[in-house]
């Protein structure tokens, strides 16, 4: 991964490409998910639906759409940002309930995952 020196080199890389706010590695971040099943709006403005494929994350720009590795059953899906959260402490992500069910984790409510850029 390319380093610019100082805040300004990094606020270029960040504007270059959604993924610079992940280190550039096979897994990017990798934390604690849980699932919602809101219909609220989400801050991006839609409406939350929870049969959608899409999450909220802290500060990937809307519209990203990353791969999502349920790393206790190596099932995956590839999600769109179009939500912040989540809210609760040691938590990378909220899914919505599809995306959760197709991860296999809905009964336990939150699982470990894994985050990297979606192809």
């Amino acid at each position: 991964m390319r380093s610019f020196p100082g805040r300004d080199g990094a606020l270029a890389l960040a504007a270059a490409a959604p993924f610079a706010l992940l280190p550039a590695a096979a897994h990017a971040q990798c934390g604690s998910a849980s699932w919602y099943a809101l219909t609220s709006k989400t801050a991006s403005g839609e409406r939350m639906n929870p049969a959608a494929m899409t999450a909220a994350h802290r500060k990937l720009p809307f519209g990203t759409k990353v791969k999502v590795v349920n790393q206790n059953n190596g099932k995956a899906v590839t999600v769109r940002i179009n939500d912040r959260g989540p809210f609760v402490g040691g938590r990378i992500l909220d899914l919505s309930k599809a995306a959760a069910g197709k991860l296999g984790f809905i009964s336990a409510g939150h699982t470990q995952v894994c985050l990297e850029a979606a192809k």
